[in-house]
């Protein structure tokens, strides 16, 4: 399964959804999905934006964990 940590990486540096909306420029409403692990696809342009904004690699936001199902 893979699993987006957007939200612990806004957590740790205590920044709101809607503060990474505006340092990206990605839709409030993506960023939401993301956060909430609910996306269904995501656009790697916003991904790379993100990792700018947060100062992180790919390998903060995104891992894969096993599915023991």
């Amino acid at each position: 399964m893979i699993r987006i940590l957007l939200s612990t990486q806004l957590g740790e540096r205590r920044w709101t959804q809607s503060k990474l909306a505006k340092k990206t420029g990605i839709r409030p409403s993506t960023i939401n999905d993301l956060y909430h692990e609910m996306a269904e696809w995501v656009n790697l342009e916003h991904l790379d934006l993100i990792c700018k904004a947060l100062d992180c690699d790919l390998t903060d936001l995104i891992i894969r964990e096993k599915n023991d199902k």
